[in-house]
């Protein structure tokens, strides 16, 4: 008989309740033993494993772990199977950071042109989420936080208009990778409030305030993040 499942955020330690988008809860379950490294980085996934774990079939474990390989955040090898992705090193993580500073103070300064009240109000129902995240384990809360944090910058850059843009950020997937690599609560609450500048000059259509906050946060998180390479 197949077990229930319990929850995303309870899916790190065990089951999960099977709800009407069986496929989201695997994905969202998966996703969380990967951010709170219970599936460390370079770790092998075991198909099975999981089928037994969260009590369904191979086909929505296999869907989540597509997904997750599109992001980056899993790797399927010919003939060996699934594993977590490696983390980044400092090399790759100054590249990225060179991306974004190229394009995200753009996407914002445009945002700020270009947003709608609807897109306005998503951003602030983000925000809001990102305060609000709490579990009784840090790095589950930690994973959540990452999420919404990809959600927001990933508004802004759909806000600003500009596809190519917009998508190539989504390549990116610097988010998670970011917050596997470094696990600590001062980020979550300095992006916050580097989040609200962001926002407030959106709000107020101020294009130049709105690429300048981008600019320091991302700047500021690039510092946050290059410091474990530092050994601070």
């Amino acid at each position: 008989m197949t077990r229930e499942m319990t929850g995303a955020a309870g899916a790190a330690s065990g089951l999960v309740r099977r709800p009407t988008r069986l496929g989201e809860e695997v994905y969202a379950a998966i996703y969380a033993q990967l951010m709170s490294l219970k599936i460390p980085p370079g770790g092998r996934i075991s198909v099975d494993s999981l089928v037994r774990e969260f009590g369904v079939s191979q086909t929505p474990i296999r869907e989540a772990l597509s997904r997750l390989e599109a992001q980056g955040l899993v790797v399927k090898t010919h003939l060996i199977g699934y594993s977590a992705a490696d983390q980044i090193g400092r090399e790759r993580l100054h590249q990225l950071y060179e991306l974004r500073l190229l394009l995200e103070p753009f996407a914002a300064r445009r945002a700020a042109l270009a947003i709608t009240d609807e897109a306005i109000a998503a951003l602030e129902a983000v925000d809001r989420d990102m305060h609000e995240k709490g579990h009784e384990d840090a790095r589950l809360a930690y994973g959540e936080f990452a999420r919404s944090d990809a959600a927001f910058h990933d508004g802004i850059a759909l806000a600003s208009g500009n596809a190519p843009v917009q998508e190539a950020l989504a390549r990116l997937h610097v988010h998670v990778h970011l917050f596997r690599l470094y696990f600590h609560a001062r980020a979550t609450s300095d992006a916050n409030e580097e989040h609200a500048r962001i926002l407030a000059a959106i709000r107020g259509r101020d294009p130049e305030g709105a690429e300048q906050a981008m600019r320091e946060h991302i700047e500021r998180s690039r510092g946050r993040f290059m410091s474990i390479f530092d050994g601070d």
